[in-house]
């Protein structure tokens, strides 16, 4: 038995020394962070610096949709990345995919840090950052199901969801950590200095966060529920066929519920940077306060994910979800007309209470995904589930957000735009049972495969 009461089992059905739960929860958050830290350092990037560096000859307007269109196109790529990982993380174990995604995202996002602009090497410059852009989603899709699986499958029942947070905090540790960054170094490098060479240490900086990862994750062991497939030769032999063969409206409808948070996330994570400091906008912020507004959103998303967790193993995942879309239903009607007083104040104060609402309702949903699919699929349920959602919901909601806002002139439609997200979500939610607290174990496999959807029949 480990330290939190579960069996931890080699492959080969020795017992090995197993992770204590303080060790867990580290190794997840920070592998989550340093992906997240990547992806959000381009999100930044794409919303302040790339429009004019690589995409300059297709006019202010177009340049700017063209940045955020490289943001959802990686988004893209999160399905195979979630196929590929969900295929090797379900036949060989979570612990290698971890580590193969993390070094892939670190590579990537520091090659971006070192790439010449359009006026130097002329499309070859927009064409190596989307190639980069595009193995950035590969690793987000593969990173995330096998984080969630190794935090949820080695809790103990009654904090399952306390532990499942951990790879959720591990996204607004990314933005903080990304925001912060890229604030400090608009103060070291402004103006034209910023745009020349100061966006690029960021990216650069992801060199060292892969060996901090890289070192941390190594030090935990595989998951004790892969551990037990393994030892009873219980992995499935196409474990994507399966999910899409058995649980395709599972996949689905799960995903929407991911979906209408994911959309609400991105204004705060890649949009408003741009729409609060665009020159010709209805905002007109400096940059650097924007962007310290959006570290200290960070810190409340943070604390509101991790509360959820914890409130979710009282009340269950289900009831915490409605309350995170009630909460951020009120915080993206708020973001917008806040923001355009042009006071900065009232920025934060419409990012803390959409933040707040994102985290309840992004909290719990590693664990709430981990208890939807059987024991033997679980890693492929969970990833694809999870990179469907991200494409429905946070794909391309910059672009759409931005395409509105020029076709409409208002930001009203934004809102409206969100507001119908998150009812997405919440409909989706309601329309999945609760299945707080089922076993993980693989000798529960038949009452895991029982379907959640609250017309089926048991």
């Amino acid at each position: 038995m480990n330290s939190i009461g579960q069996p931890t089992l080699a492959s080969a059905g020795r017992v090995v020394p197993a992770a204590g739960p303080r060790r867990i929860i580290f190794a997840t958050v920070v592998g989550t962070t340093v992906e997240w830290y990547d992806f959000f350092t381009y999100g930044t990037a794409a919303a302040l610096v790339f429009g004019k560096l690589f995409f300059a000859p297709a006019g202010p307007g177009l340049a700017t949709i063209l940045a955020f269109l490289t943001v959802g196109i990686s988004f893209l790529f999160r399905p195979l990345g979630a196929f590929l990982a969900g295929h090797f993380g379900d036949k060989y174990g979570r612990r290698g995919v971890l580590m193969a995604t993390l070094v892939l995202m670190g590579a990537s996002t520091a090659l971006i840090g070192l790439i010449p602009g359009y006026a130097s090497i002329g499309f070859a410059a927009p064409l190596i950052l989307i190639a980069l852009r595009v193995l950035q989603g590969i690793s987000a899709g593969g990173e995330w199901g096998g984080a969630a699986l190794m935090a949820v499958e080695q809790a103990p029942t009654r904090r399952r969801g306390s532990f499942g947070a951990a790879p959720q905090i591990g996204v607004p540790l990314g933005l903080l950590l990304s925001s912060g960054v890229t604030a400090v170094m608009s103060m070291i490098a402004p103006g034209a200095a910023f745009f020349e060479w100061g966006w690029r240490v960021p990216f650069l900086l992801s060199v060292a966060l892969i060996f901090v990862g890289w070192y941390i994750r190594r030090r935990v062991e595989e998951s004790p529920v892969f551990a037990q497939i393994a030892e009873h030769r219980g992995q499935a032999g196409m474990p994507i066929v399966q999910v899409f063969r058995k649980h395709a409206l599972l996949v689905v409808i799960a995903a929407l519920v991911f979906a209408g948070s994911n959309a609400a996330g991105y204004m705060t994570t890649g949009y408003i940077q741009n729409y609060a400091t665009a020159a010709t906008g209805p905002v007109r912020l400096q940059p650097e306060p924007v962007l310290w507004a959006v570290t200290a959103s960070s810190v409340a998303w943070l604390a509101s994910t991790w509360l959820s967790g914890v409130v979710s193993d009282r009340i269950n995942r289900r009831n915490t979800l409605i309350i995170g879309w009630a909460a951020q239903f009120v915080g993206v009607v708020a973001l917008f007309p806040l923001a355009n007083t042009g006071n900065i104040w009232m920025l934060l104060l419409g990012l803390l209470i959409l933040s707040v609402g994102i985290g309840f309702a992004y909290g719990p949903i590693s664990t709430y995904y981990a208890e939807l699919f059987p024991a033997s699929i679980r890693f492929s349920g969970v990833s694809i589930t999870y990179a469907l959602g991200a494409v429905l919901g946070g794909s391309f909601a910059p672009t759409i957000a931005q395409a509105l806002l020029q076709a409409t002139g208002t930001s009203w439609s934004i809102v409206l735009y969100l507001v119908a997200m998150t009812a997405i979500g919440l409909v989706a939610t309601l329309m999945l049972r609760d299945r707080s607290g089922i076993p993980l174990g693989p000798e529960h496999e038949r009452e895991q495969a029982m379907s959640p959807l609250v017309w089926a029949r048991d």
